[in-house]
């Protein structure tokens, strides 16, 4: 089973939690008496942020994820199995009652 990773969602996703970061860090409470002050405040933490900023280190590994994927195709089987009635054959139920 061959797996693709979604690359550009990864840096989505991390753009995403910049801005979430941004929201509860800088904007919130939205205090600001101008533009100008909101202005400062985001080079300020940007400032901050790229100084103590670290690099992400993934613990999901690609091996991981076949494992994921595996299990969910084998209990998305197990399910689709437990879900068909008894006595559902290849044959539709009309012919399974007269065979």
């Amino acid at each position: 089973m061959m797996v693709h990773t979604p690359v550009h969602a990864s840096w989505l996703n991390q753009i995403e939690i910049f801005f979430s970061i941004v929201q509860r860090k800088v904007v919130t409470p939205n205090d600001f008496t101008g533009l100008d002050q909101v202005e400062d405040r985001l080079i300020a933490f940007e400032r901050r942020y790229n100084e103590t900023a670290r690099p992400f280190r993934w613990k999901f590994t690609p091996a991981d994820l076949e494992d994921l994927m595996v299990r969910i195709e084998r209990h998305e089987q197990k399910e689709h199995h437990s879900q068909q009635p008894a006595g559902c054959g290849n044959q539709p139920a009309a012919l399974q009652a007269t065979a």
